[in-house]
């Protein structure tokens, strides 16, 4: 195969690890934003819902590499 017989795991594991912590961060990064803000804090249960899929895809495609 062209870049490896485990491409597609290894796309899973990126692309959860991405999900994963990039709402994780958003979060976290809206966390302190000043009270004049043009941040908005995203909502909690899609947030938590999203990192939630995204270690489970992580999970998995790790455990698979195994």
């Amino acid at each position: 195969m062209f870049l490896g017989e485990n491409l597609i795991v290894l796309l899973v594991l990126a692309f959860g690890a991405a999900l994963a912590a990039g709402n994780f961060l958003a979060l976290v990064n809206t966390k302190d934003a000043p009270d004049d803000r043009d941040y908005e804090r995203p909502p909690l249960f899609r947030s938590i819902t999203m990192i939630l899929i995204g270690l489970i895809a992580a999970i998995w495609a790790i455990v698979s590499l195994l």
